[in-house]
């Protein structure tokens, strides 16, 4: 056989090919490893209960573990920063939602991450609204009855999930809107909050309806009101903010899956595929609906739209009441 000895051109023609052979594996084999998806409150929230649901069926699609990791504070921005900063490989991700994407951010003198051109926004998930609910022993029993009892003491003190939640946003605004009294009271998830609630250590929660539907059913909590412009499949019963004559008050959590900005297209798509496979499944669907969250399966493309919405609106609505952590 002759001996080839290649060109300086044919050399460097190899040379390069050899790199681009070696840097093709690196997304067509991902996922290779586990997958962490963040989460910016603590254990046991709407946003823990979607993601761990989330994680169990997406390492079955995608072949890998898909681990749950809380990080919570400063309105979810301590997380969203993480996730932010993240190298773009598909390994670190979030399960987004309205409080670290479209008000936690406002919240804050100097933004840690840009909400819509810092991330790559993937799959949206679903929405739920939040109940505004009254301790049983308060005695009050409807949306009228507190205001009536916030206007008569002079005062109603009211918890949220946390500093900068979508809960402490929401009373923030009623405080603006109805000129009432209201003092906040932050805690450390949805979880302290229930049992203050339960022992009548405050009178009123606000908070996204996910995790108080049992407290509800048991009357244990008094719902008084539900956030979205439609009233609730979980508790067909309790009348919308809108019913109330309070429309500026609508708000409803979104949850979604995000991840740091320039995700290669080929990640983003397949992440985009399995979340809606996995929201189209009977079992998540029931699973949904009995956690208040109405699916919406859409396109990455759709999904980033519908986010950069989301900041433009409420973004300013934040910055306008004046609410700062």
């Amino acid at each position: 056989m002759p001996y080839f000895r290649p060109t300086r051109r044919t050399a460097l023609h190899l040379l390069a090919a050899g790199v681009a052979s070696a840097a093709l594996p690196a997304f067509a084999q991902w996922p290779d490893k586990a997958i962490k998806i963040i989460v910016t409150f603590p254990p046991g929230g709407s946003s823990d209960v979607l993601a761990r649901v989330m994680a169990e069926q997406l390492s079955k699609k995608l072949g890998q573990p898909v681990v749950v990791d809380n990080k919570p504070g400063a309105g979810g921005t301590i997380g969203g920063a993480q996730v932010a900063s993240a190298p773009p490989d598909g390994y670190t991700l979030m399960l987004s939602n309205t409080t670290p994407i479209a008000l936690g951010p406002f919240t804050l003198d100097k933004q840690p991450y840009d909400p819509v051109a810092g991330f790559s926004h993937i799959a949206h998930l679903g929405a739920a609204p939040l109940a505004i609910m009254a301790s049983k022993p308060s005695g009050i029993r409807s949306y009228a009855e507190f205001e009536a009892t916030a206007r008569k003491d002079g005062r109603m003190d009211f918890g949220s999930g946390g500093p900068g939640s979508i809960g402490h946003i929401h009373g923030e605004l009623l405080k603006k809107v109805t000129g009432l009294n209201m003092v906040h009271v932050p805690y450390r998830g949805g979880a302290p909050m229930t049992t203050d609630l339960i022992a009548n250590t405050i009178p009123l929660g606000i908070d996204v309806i996910t995790s108080y539907v049992p407290f509800f059913k048991s009357g244990q909590l008094v719902p008084l009101a539900v956030t979205g412009p439609q009233r609730s499949p979980l508790m067909p019963e309790v009348p919308t903010i809108v019913e109330l004559q309070q429309p500026r008050l609508v708000l409803e959590n979104f949850f979604g899956l995000s991840g740091p900005a320039k995700l290669p297209a080929d990640v983003v798509t397949r992440l985009n595929t399995a979340c809606n496979e996995v929201l189209a499944m009977p079992e998540i669907q029931k699973k949904l609906t009995e956690l208040g969250i109405v699916a919406k399966p859409e396109t990455a493309a759709t999904f980033s739209a519908f986010v950069k919405e989301q900041v433009n609106v409420l973004g300013p609505m934040v910055q306008g009441a004046g609410i700062r952590l």
